[in-house]
């Protein structure tokens, strides 16, 4: 760090550097340090973690002398998500986020579309296309990013316009602008979160094979429910090229069984660990006949540490793979 403005420093001092006694906004290390400072602070209280209201109040209490803080009620607006409470249970939405998005970009007046992404499109890297403003398209590119937190239905095909950042094209642009047409038709659209009266965790798996215009990779994708209620998704493009649609979808599924496994590890540290197998619903039948039967060489020796790790999950019966229809899949890409 530079010496503030009006900090004289003498000859012997000029190699001196500033001690950073705060987190600072912006700092990549800041949420960092402010949960160990809270993990260490809540720890020397005696504390695991629980959801009893007494034991709440009595933290609340013991934070206030420990750093500068006071009680802001029921949570309302956090980040630019709302959370609205009912009898039906708590909806998570990014309204007003959307709304000033539309509005800062000038798509507030557009004409709203039912999809975010042209269905079967051929996105690519084309070096004959014109050029967009780099800058622009990083900075809306990373707003719709956040604003995935909410919003399942966009993660992939933000997943798809965030691999462009480092050369967008008009055509990039576009692929843009008519998701942010699509939020202008659903603005609203978030989570539900409501008592279900159980606790089964439950996940959904898929792969689109070859999708990619520009290296042929594979994109998975998943999303996993708990009680009922939709807690996490993904969508990532693979990091090899998978040389069959079974192949892709194996490795969607190895995504997958570590997604759910992470689930059933959170819940068992919270007390409530999941008392039968986990399912993962898959839509390729040869995907999982390779997972009950992994001595089908020709099709597993390009997945092989999957195929062993898939493998263990299901004889030590924390996983099932039931098949689900294609139209029936929910997280269909």
């Amino acid at each position: 760090m530079d010496p503030p403005l009006g900090c004289n420093l003498s000859s012997e001092s000029k190699h001196y550097v500033c001690k950073l006694k705060k987190s600072l906004y912006g700092l990549k290390q800041s949420p960092i340090a402010w949960f160990g400072r809270l993990t260490k602070s809540m720890r020397a209280f005696g504390y695991k973690q629980s959801d009893d209201p007494d034991e709440r109040k009595a933290l609340q209490e013991y934070l206030s002398k420990e750093f500068e803080m006071k009680d802001l009620g029921t949570l309302k607006y956090f980040l630019g998500i709302e959370v609205s409470r009912s009898q039906q249970g708590i909806f998570l939405s990014q309204r007003k986020y959307v709304m000033d998005l539309l509005t800062e970009t000038g798509m507030l007046g557009c004409k709203p579309v039912n999809t975010p992404m042209k269905e079967n499109h051929k996105l690519g890297e084309c070096t004959d296309h014109k050029p967009t403003n780099k800058e622009q398209y990083q900075r809306l590119v990373g707003r719709l990013i956040y604003l995935s937190h909410t919003r399942l239905g966009i993660a992939y095909v933000v997943s798809v316009v965030s691999q462009f950042m480092h050369s967008p094209s008009e055509v990039h642009r576009d692929a843009v602008n008519r998701i942010l047409k699509y939020l202008k038709s659903t603005p609203g659209k978030g989570l539900m979160y409501s008592k279900q009266g159980h606790l089964d965790v439950i996940g959904y798996t898929d792969a689109d094979w070859a999708r990619s215009q520009t290296d042929r990779q594979s994109t998975s994708c998943y999303f996993t429910f708990v009680g009922g209620n939709l807690v996490t998704w993904h969508s990532k493009k693979q990091n090899v090229v998978a040389r069959s649609s079974a192949e892709a979808e194996y490795r969607g599924m190895a995504h997958g069984v570590c997604e759910l496994l992470w689930i059933k590890h959170v819940l068992t540290k919270l007390g409530f660990k999941p008392k039968k197998p986990m399912k993962l619903y898959c839509d390729n039948i040869a995907a999982i006949n390779i997972a009950h039967n992994p001595v089908q060489h020709d099709r597993t020796k390009h997945v092989e540490v999957d195929r062993h790790f898939i493998k263990e999950r299901l004889e030590d019966k924390t996983l099932q793979f039931p098949f689900v229809k294609s139209e029936d899949q929910l997280v269909d890409i």
